[in-house]
């Protein structure tokens, strides 16, 4: 059982630093190409959900501590 929870860790670690790059890929898409059909809106969603945070004031900067230590 441990063996199997240990593999199911590994497997959501693996895909999440998988999405964390393309993320960033689609950053630099969006700079350097604009709106891509591959990528969408990324920037214009990164920008939301900062914009959210940010005025979520306190709870804002809770949550994003929250994520930086789960992307670590």
């Amino acid at each position: 059982m441990e063996n199997a929870l240990g593999m199911i860790k590994d497997l959501v670690k693996s895909l999440t630093s998988i999405l964390v790059a393309v993320i960033g890929l689609g950053v630099v898409a969006g700079v350097v190409f604009g709106e891509t059909w591959f990528f969408g809106d990324v920037l214009d969603n990164l920008v939301a959900l900062i914009q959210g945070l940010g005025e979520a004031g306190l709870v804002g900067l809770l949550a994003a501590a929250i994520l930086i230590g789960l992307l670590k």
